[in-house]
């Protein structure tokens, strides 16, 4: 069952720690060291990381002290986390922005509606401390994550990155870590909407079961880039149709962000899925 919020303390202080009870989980922000070391557990669960790419419970215990969120989840049966979200101050385009790091939910919890609890609490607690921008990335081809990001939490996808991180292991393992750059902005009316039938002309689109040529020269106010509705299974069957993907996108998704486009929404059309790009200004 989605969680539902069903009682809530709101700050009256940026740091007074707001606790949240959702359907079988209480959320609640991290100071303590001990029970934030018990969140590298949960990066091992959520990503199957190697050592080398866990962020540790020392970083996290800094930043919970010197301005950073964290809030992390737990069934309400146990002090065991299962779940948590991670951000710090950063500095995007002159503005000071919080930049939402990691956001981790162990496998047997997901399909919850935890990490829509936990990304609101953040939202809580980065308004309350004065923030009007939340940033952070996602991997493009990973299309639950751009329902999510774009549908559901209502942000933007402004920039593309190449080699985001020098990640080797875990669920990224075969492909360049990519990224979308994500803005959220912390003052608009939150506002999620099922996902809608595709509409725009075509940049990109599937040839067989890899990506085909791209369409680069695209004049219209929105234009539709595909995307794999699993790129799980299709990198365990065929890593070079993946990765023609992962390369398709690095030319596309550039030239149209690029030139003024967003990426706004994640459109479904039976068993396909497309990013919308939607011109700004």
């Amino acid at each position: 069952m989605p969680a539902e919020i069903i009682s809530r303390r709101e700050f009256s202080s940026p740091r007074q720690t707001l606790i949240i009870r959702v359907m079988n989980y209480t959320l609640r922000d991290l100071e303590n060291p001990f029970e934030i070391e018990a969140l590298e557990r949960v990066q091992h669960s959520a990503f199957g990381y190697p050592d080398r790419d866990i962020t540790p419970g020392s970083l996290l215990t800094v930043h919970s002290h010197m301005g950073g969120i964290i809030v992390a989840a737990y069934p309400t049966d146990s002090l065991e986390p299962v779940g948590f979200a991670y951000g710090f101050p950063g500095r995007y385009f002159d503005t000071w922005v919080h930049h939402s790091h990691m956001l981790a939910i162990d496998p047997a919890h997901r399909q919850s509606g935890l990490a829509a609890a936990l990304k609101h609490h953040q939202r809580a607690r980065a308004i309350a401390l004065g923030y009007t921008r939340m940033t952070w990335t996602f991997d493009p081809l990973i299309a639950r994550n751009g329902r999510f990001n774009l549908g559901k939490l209502g942000a933007r996808a402004v920039a593309y990155r190449e080699d985001w991180y020098a990640l080797r292991g875990g669920i990224y393992a075969g492909l360049p870590a990519d990224r979308f750059l994500i803005e959220w902005d912390l003052t608009a009316e939150l506002c999620e909407h099922p996902a809608p039938a595709p509409h725009g002309e075509i940049a990109l689109e599937a040839s067989g079961i890899r990506a085909g040529s791209a369409q680069l020269e695209l004049r219209g106010d929105a234009v539709l880039i595909e995307v794999p509705r699993d790129i799980e299974s299709l990198k365990a069957n065929d890593l070079g149709a993946a990765r023609s993907w992962r390369d398709a996108h690095r030319i596309v998704f550039p030239q149209y962000l690029e030139r003024g486009y967003v990426v706004t929404d994640l459109c479904v059309d039976g068993s396909r899925t497309f990013y919308l790009l939607e011109r700004t200004g």
